[in-house]
């Protein structure tokens, strides 16, 4: 008899010694900017995440990862946002009103692709019933995918109502879950188990002291490239890797920003187009068949002016255009890091089409080594 497994995660506790490893346990240091104290999304104060992750048998592999800014009702205190596209072939469903204003008001889901739907729809139930939004007549559900359609039976379509509401409930600060949990369960990454990962950057106080935190659903390919060292060519699995090797390129990644420097909309839209450089860095192909999105948002909301309710206008203070860069910086290595963590972390799945390995750590490791690409 098969049962349905339902796993709810408001957080990942401390890894345990069973527990796979994340980039930097295995020496692998990326760029130059240290990471804040969790190295996660949720470094950024007040940004919170969730999962639900569903296991049925050998034949669902899915879930849900929701990601929400500061505050009690997104929907009323908006923040400042960015959706930035690599390569189209996605289905990110509220995307163009948050660049037509410039902001978020709802949280960000990720999930699979023929679950988008009922994830919105479930995002409005839950905004909907926030206290204050009765008399909402329209909201801008966020719904971000990858297609996870090798280990889950996809048409299927097994997310509802109450898994997306229960991550979204379940969404918390600490320690983030990475790897095959929620939105990630089911993913494939360069012909690898892909996940979940996270990563993060604070930057020095003379450059601003702010946070940059990267969360990745990772469900894309090419040819591996970590910390600078060929892993996938050297281990024999990469795209054009002669016939075989031609569907290692397609799929997805959908990157989210957080970042507690006070940015508005044009500024978040160059920084997530800076997050993608830490995509590429990691090997990606970009491929036709890829879904490459970057959501990008800033914890500092706009203050009106005059006060509320007499509002015409709202007043933000904003990086300078020449005080960017150390943020590019950061969000390019965060990316890449979180990249990592979502192959290190995630572990051997059995599914819908067949089993996808895990990275081999050991043989990885021995690679690193050889190309200098970990700390002693």
């Amino acid at each position: 008899m098969q049962l349905r497994a339902l796993l709810l995660f408001s957080f990942a506790a401390a890894p345990l010694a069973s527990q796979r490893p994340r980039a930097r346990d295995i020496g692998i240091v990326v760029g130059v900017l240290p990471p804040g104290p969790l190295n996660a999304i949720t470094d950024v104060a007040g940004v919170r995440v969730g999962h639900t992750t569903i296991a049925r048998g050998d034949s669902i592999n899915t879930g849900v990862t929701a990601i929400l800014p500061p505050g009690v009702n997104v929907f009323r205190d908006k923040v400042p946002a960015a959706v930035v596209v690599g390569n189209a072939f996605g289905k990110l469903a509220g995307s163009t009103q948050v660049n037509e204003l410039g902001e978020l008001e709802s949280p960000i889901v990720l999930t699979c692709t023929l679950c988008v739907p009922r994830a919105a729809d479930a995002v409005l139930t839950y905004l909907l019933a926030l206290p204050g939004n009765e008399e909402v007549r329209s909201a801008n559900p966020l719904v971000a995918e990858t297609n996870d359609g090798f280990l889950n039976d996809i048409r299927a379509r097994p997310v509802s109502e109450a898994d997306v509401l229960a991550a979204i409930r379940a969404a918390a600060g600490g320690p983030v879950g990475e790897g095959a949990v929620g939105a990630g369960r089911g993913t494939v990454a360069f012909g690898w188990k892909g996940g979940i990962g996270t990563a993060s950057r604070r930057l020095p106080d003379a450059l601003g002291a702010w946070t940059v935190g990267a969360l990745v659903q990772s469900n894309f390919g090419g040819v591996l490239t970590m910390n600078g060292a060929p892993v996938g060519r050297e281990l024999g699995r990469y795209y054009l890797q002669g016939e075989g090797g031609r569907g290692m390129g397609d799929g997805s990644i959908v990157v989210v920003v957080a970042t507690d420097a006070p940015l508005d909309h044009r500024q978040l839209e160059r920084l997530g187009r800076r997050a993608l450089a830490g995509v590429a860095r990691t090997g990606s192909s970009f491929s036709n068949g890829s879904g490459d999105y970057v959501i990008a948002f800033s914890t500092v909301r706009p203050r009106p002016t005059p006060p509320v309710p007499a509002r015409l206008v709202d007043t933000t203070l904003v990086v300078a255009n020449d005080a960017m860069s150390p943020l590019f910086e950061a969000v390019i290595e965060a990316t890449e890091e979180a990249i990592y963590n979502s192959l290190l972390r995630a572990e051997t799945v059995r599914g819908y089409r067949g089993t996808v390995p895990a990275l081999p750590l050991d043989s990885t490791r021995a690679v690193l080594r050889r190309y200098g690409a970990v700390r002693p």
